[in-house]
């Protein structure tokens, strides 16, 4: 599978990644997710992308690919530390959200923690931008990126503070094309395509 360097960092990450919500959404058995990220695995697929408020997602890939860490790079986002609509960017929440998830993922330190569509004005307070810095001086991740879109992505590229941009992509969704992309590729920001297929209807 093909690789490229995301952005400033270190990571040759294949071109395609595992996003991790729809095994937490949908209730997928251990086993299923087992064989799903083995074989993405096996097949050269080196980056799983997961988030705090997945529900039980975290826990799931911990399970299934712990024992293969060195294999993959591991992304996770923090915000919503007791479930997605319910954001909490209190620096200490962060915090507390990023060390649960390096017991869930079985892991200890993390390739990339994401803010999870924090807005505008939470960024230019930048109380969860030190937030994430104070994690990457712990050694809880290796880089601090942001996942969200327009405005608030656009300011977390001007900022000069992410490593990497998470915002959406797709047939269907293509103001990042003009707003942000250019941007962040001036500044060797790493992106993260998210919703490629533009969340289709499932079944």
């Amino acid at each position: 599978m093909e690789r490229r360097k995301l952005g400033k960092t270190d990571m040759e990450v294949s071109l395609l990644g595992f996003g991790g919500s729809e095994i937490g959404y949908q209730g997928i058995a251990a086993a299923v997710v087992y064989k799903i990220l083995n074989t993405g695995l096996d097949a050269g697929l080196n980056v799983i992308d997961t988030a705090e408020c997945y529900a039980n997602s975290e826990e799931l890939i911990g399970q299934a690919v712990a024992a293969r860490r060195k294999e993959y790079y591991l992304f996770t986002k923090c915000g919503h530390f007791t479930g997605w609509g319910q954001p909490d960017w209190r620096p200490s929440s962060l915090l507390k959200s990023i060390e649960r998830s390096l017991k869930r993922l079985r892991t200890d330190y993390l390739d990339l923690v994401q803010l999870h569509s924090c807005g505008e004005d939470e960024l230019r307070r930048g109380e969860v931008i030190e937030a994430l810095k104070r994690a990457r001086e712990r050694g809880y991740t290796r880089y601090i990126g942001y996942s969200g879109d327009s405005r608030a992505a656009l300011y977390a590229i001007q900022c000069g503070e992410f490593e990497t941009l998470q915002t959406s992509v797709s047939i269907a969704d293509q103001e990042a094309l003009e707003l942000t992309l250019p941007p962040a590729r001036e500044r060797n920001i790493g992106v993260i395509a998210k919703r490629p297929i533009a969340n289709a209807i499932r079944r």
